[in-house]
């Protein structure tokens, strides 16, 4: 896996290519390797000058061995922290080495991949548009545990390490790395990389690591000055949710900064060993590399040829259409948005984008995404009057959140061509794109919509039709939950409280206002059954004009500070009772997680995986449980707990 060049200069390049897989990963393989090519470094030190490490690879190294991280168990913690310990002595002997270590990261160095470059002197990166550098492992469950967590605090001190690097799980690009103090140089071209490489080697031949200098001080100064404020601030930033990972990240980086080098390393590898054999990180990777990795692979696509889309047409230049064809014009597509008059098209105006009020400028477009508000009617008036000017067998896609697909294709010339593409707002940072397939929707469709999906970069889930297809669905029952806990007397702030405790990044009556109650009204108006949040519903808009965020006031009141609205005691039944904060979070959580089963079974859910990854990255299922569905399936007593809530709350609750 690891080539070894000594060229004439002595200067030894190791060479990081995994000949198994397409991307280079901390396996058994790489382990091996590794520990070869340091053996070597020292059988051969009085030929080497210096030493590069590199990758043959598109990427520079992906990372820790996720597969094989998901089945840890506690079992096998000590074979575990062998194994660790192995790792981080292979990168303590090169970093200690006695010669100059460069690390030229030719692509995208996350996770364990950073923490190859950490144990090297110096760090240069090719500064590339899909070179990123970064600690995903919190968004995962797990903490950097090859000396992620100790080589970080050490160079650049508790706070900057852990608020950009640690906690964040942000992907960093070259300059931002360098700006970051991670990365110490940028190079445009390989060669450019290589070159610096050689450069620095000749000029620092006695290079080491700044913690193995005489008079070494952490950056910042040792913790106890600044420990109180960073449990405070961790427990606000997480909504006052308790998460393993920070918790663990945040206890591994203080702790590591108050003993030696040797001491952290132990440190770090026993939190990450706790975190990877419990069950929430294995939840994490389930969801966020699994499944994603399943549905990003086409696992719901239809295995059918499609053409790729050239000219996309966007009916409607509001926030959603703007958002939809910047996303387009920036994956190199031609866009064409089209609104009633030219000054409310130009609300679109970008690069890449022509607007019009002319029909005719949408000849020949293959693609057409509708983005106009909320009513079949005008929806059906739109694509009649474009449907003559498109490819004749151009896509016809509705955005729409709620109206289903079937319907709204009645009419129209060609429905196996027709199909909703669900966006989320706002367009450029919800990464989640919901596929709705109609009665007659074709798989050409299907694939057609994939693709582009794929193309824009977004994460397409395909569900099939029906009322609030999947996410909107689910999504509703969590609001209907918490608006019908204001109806029996649950207080408000409690209400938000424990949504925020469960892990859900926010309370759902905000979130209720940033949807608008005037939309909830009207979805609630055909719901097959009234319940008590409608009448809450009702009252907010009819009797308190109380309509949402957009007309600045809800369930909060925004004038000055964003705060809840002192009006909503007087909602509450007279026979209110008191519900203790654990059945409030289960009540969330469950009543998402048994609705999601009923969409499985009646084939709303095409897979589980699409709902998995749909309601972590769509309508902020609490990503800890690892997806709505795989909450259900890894909960020690699914069914009994159900029924409890059943039996205090209503039969909403009971499993099927």
């Amino acid at each position: 896996m690891i080539d070894y060049s000594r060229g004439d200069d002595g200067i030894v390049t190791l060479t990081l290519d995994d000949p198994a897989q397409s991307a280079n990963t901390m396996n058994e393989t790489y382990v091996a390797a590794m520990s070869a090519a340091v053996d070597r470094l020292y059988a051969e030190r009085e030929q080497v000058t210096g030493v590069i490490v590199t990758s043959a690879k598109k990427t520079f190294f992906a990372g820790g061995d996720l597969p094989s991280m998901a089945r840890a168990t506690t079992g096998d913690a000590p074979a575990l922290f062998t194994l660790l310990s192995r790792i981080k002595q292979d990168f303590r002997r090169l970093e200690t080495y006695g010669r100059p270590v460069v690390a030229a990261v030719n692509g995208a160095a996350l996770g364990g991949g950073l923490e190859v470059a950490l144990a090297c002197h110096h760090r240069i990166a090719l500064d590339r548009p899909s070179t990123r550098l970064g600690f995903p492992e919190v968004t995962l469950g797990l903490l950097p545990g090859a000396g992620g967590v100790t080589r970080t605090v050490r160079m650049l001190g508790l706070a900057p390490a852990l608020t950009t690097w640690l906690l964040s799980g942000r992907r960093l690009r070259p300059a931002d790395a360098l700006a970051h103090g991670l990365v110490d140089a940028l190079a445009a071209t390989p060669a450019e990389l290589l070159a610096q490489a050689r450069e620095w080697i000749r000029a620092n031949p006695g290079a080491a690591q700044p913690w193995d200098r005489d008079g070494y001080r952490l950056p910042g100064g040792l913790p106890a000055a600044h420990l109180p404020a960073f449990p405070a601030t961790l427990r606000q930033q997480l909504k006052g949710a308790s998460l393993p990972a920070p918790e663990a990240i945040l206890a591994t980086a203080v702790e590591g900064a108050q003993v030696d080098f040797a001491t952290a390393q132990v440190i770090e590898t026993r939190h990450l060993i706790t975190l990877l054999t419990g069950q929430i990180a294995k939840n994490m990777i389930g969801a966020l590399f699994f499944d994603m990795r399943a549905v990003n692979g086409g696992l719901a696509r239809p295995s059918v040829e499609v053409s790729e889309p050239r000219r996309v047409a966007v009916l409607g230049a509001g926030m959603m259409g703007a958002g939809i064809a910047q996303a387009c014009a920036r994956a190199g597509l031609e866009v064409v948005v089209k609104d009633v008059t030219p000054q409310l098209a130009a609300r679109a105006a970008g690069p890449g984008i022509t607007t019009t009020a002319d029909v005719a400028a949408l000849t020949g477009c293959d693609v057409v995404i509708e983005a106009v508000f909320e009513d079949p009617e005008l929806k059906r008036q739109v694509f009649a009057e474009v449907l003559p000017v498109l490819a004749p067998d151009a896509l016809l896609a509705s955005n729409t959140s709620t109206l289903p697909i079937t319907g709204l294709a009645t009419g129209v010339e060609r429905p196996g061509d027709f199909i909703g593409m669900h966006f989320f707002s706002p367009v450029a940072k919800m990464p989640l794109l919901e596929i709705v397939v109609g009665a007659q929707t074709s798989d050409a469709a299907v694939a057609r919509a994939f693709d582009l999906g794929r193309l824009i970069g977004k994460t397409p889930i395909v569900v099939n039709d029906g009322r609030g297809f999947f996410t909107s669905r689910v999504i509703g029952t969590f609001l209907d939950e918490a608006i019908g806990m204001l109806a029996e007397g649950v207080p408000a702030p409690s209400i938000e409280h424990a949504a925020l405790q469960a892990g859900y990044p926010t309370g759902p009556l905000a979130l209720a206002d940033e949807v608008s109650l005037t939309l909830a009204q009207r979805i609630a108006a055909s719901a097959p059954v009234r319940l008590p949040s409608h009448d809450v519903i009702d009252a907010m808009v009819d009797r308190h004009d109380r309509p949402g965020r957009s007309a600045g006031r809800g369930f909060y009141t925004y004038e000055s500070a964003k705060s809840l609205w002192e009006g909503l005691a007087g909602m509450a039944t007279p026979e209110g009772r008191a519900v203790p904060l654990a059945d409030l979070k289960d009540r969330f959580l469950f009543v998402e997680a048994l609705d999601a089963r009923r969409c499985l079974a009646e084939g709303v859910l095409r897979t589980a995986e699409d709902g998995n990854v749909g309601s972590i990255l769509g309508i902020g299922y609490p990503a800890w449980t690892g997806g709505v569905l795989r909450f259900a399936d890894q909960h020690e007593d699914f069914a009994g707990r159900a029924r409890e809530l059943a039996a205090r709350y209503g039969t909403r609750f009971e499993p099927a």
